[in-house]
């Protein structure tokens, strides 16, 4: 037997598995591991049968044996033993059974040492890596909080999430957004690959399951299942549509959102960093829930063009000092309507529906955005911009407006006092 520890090495092992989360069995069936790996090295074999190394955790010791059949007559000498020579090691034993033999080489303990020392580092640094690989494959699909480290020289975010530091890619990263080294962020994990060492995080900052979860932190009703998110549709910096249920007729689905005084909308707001955010109530009803889309623009009338399982279309009609507002700066709001609802959407005006109707021109051929052109130069008329603004500002949620609220409620208290 060699000694390897300073007497009982239980407190090792418990150290061990305090510090790197591995337990002792693994630890001990490593250690073995490495013996035997250094044995077949010293013998220069690379197979050899029935051998395998005991350790004795009390003394601190460790030692190779090697398995051997007992029999009456020896005709392997690598792998049986004679019966009598048999029982002067156990009295007991009969022919057939297999006996233990202690074959540690001499002068064994140096070379024994090193191999060891070399796989069992290697068999800790693999445990490590597959406990951070369950750990974060559990997490994955879920937002957690971590702290910015750096920004590298390729713009990628490096976020330390634990255990581990997480890359957030350029293409996950809000356009426009500052990332400040030291700064908490809360990041969604959107995907864990294995490597050679640590396995390799990647998170997100932009992703849409991000105000998923946001809204299930912050929106109880949620949490319980009362209220469900049925669909979101985000360009991450920029704005988000969330289209909500309410399974109790009692509970309103998008004041729930809200919350009171706009408490549960405003922390969501700030946790995005002021993204504009238009809250959208769910209909089974597709004409519906296209007008509710659209949102904030008005909408005159839907037409359902196509509704199978390869296509949905519809086309809409808006009031003509509505047509930008429905459109959005470069087509954003009905693109985001697009993808919240699954339906292609044509809009067009009411003068343009008039128009094509007097030239009997069919609606169905005609590009989605063809007449984007004409709704940017509308949407530079002073009179129009003032009202797009109104608008978009009645519809989102930020600090200013809710301690506006706040303020003019306090007025009003100090008044009633007085």
């Amino acid at each position: 037997m060699i000694k390897i520890g300073a007497g009982n090495l239980n407190e090792v092992f418990e150290e061990l598995e305090r510090e790197k989360g591995i337990s002792r069995d693994v630890i001990i069936s490593s250690l073995c591991d490495a013996m035997v790996a250094a044995y077949k090295k010293h013998l220069r074999v690379k197979e050899i049968e029935n051998v395998e190394a005991i350790l004795d955790e009390q003394a601190g010791e460790i030692g190779i044996f090697k398995g051997k059949t007992v029999v009456e007559s020896v005709e392997d000498e690598e792998n049986e033993i004679a019966l009598a020579v048999a029982k002067e090691i156990d009295e007991d034993v009969e022919v057939g059974d297999e006996v233990r033999l202690e074959v540690t080489p001499e002068q064994f303990g140096r070379i024994a040492a090193q191999a060891a020392n070399q796989v069992l580092t290697q068999r800790i640094r693999e445990a490590e890596r597959n406990l951070v690989l369950n750990e974060f494959l559990d997490k994955k699909g879920t937002l957690i909080t971590g702290i910015i480290q750096k920004v590298d020289e390729r713009r990628n975010v490096i976020v330390n999430i634990g255990k581990i530091d997480a890359i957030m890619p350029r293409k996950e990263q809000i356009p426009g957004e500052y990332y400040k080294p030291g700064n908490r962020i809360r990041v969604f994990v959107l995907n864990v690959k294995e490597t050679t060492r640590l396995p390799q995080v990647i998170v997100s900052h932009a992703h849409p399951e991000i105000v998923r979860e946001l809204f299930e932190l912050e929106v109880p009703e949620i949490e319980d299942g009362i209220v469900e998110i049925k669909s979101i549709s985000r360009e991450a910096g920029y704005r988000t549509k969330i289209a909500v249920w309410s399974n109790d007729p009692e509970v309103d689905s998008v004041g729930a959102c809200i919350g009171p005084r706009g408490t549960r909308i405003q922390t969501i707001v700030g946790e995005l960093k002021n993204e504009k955010i238009d809250i959208v109530r769910y209909s089974l009803d597709p004409v519906e829930y296209i007008v509710n889309a659209l949102s904030p623009a008005r909408v005159v009338s839907v037409d359902i063009m196509a509704d199978d399982e390869e296509n949905h279309e519809a086309l809409v009609v808006v009031p003509d000092d509505q047509l930008s507002l429905a459109i959005g700066r470069e087509g954003q709001n009905v693109r985001l309507a697009h993808k919240l609802t699954d339906w292609k959407i044509d809009i067009k005006s009411v003068s343009q529906m008039e128009r094509a109707e007097a030239e009997g021109q069919n609606y169905n051929d005609e590009p989605q955005y063809e007449e984007e052109s004409e709704a940017e130069e509308t949407f530079e008329s002073d009179e129009l911009q003032q009202e797009i603004e109104e608008e978009m500002n009645q519809q989102a949620y930020d600090e200013e407006d809710i301690q506006a609220d706040e303020e003019t409620s306090e007025d009003t208290a100090e008044e009633t006092e007085e």
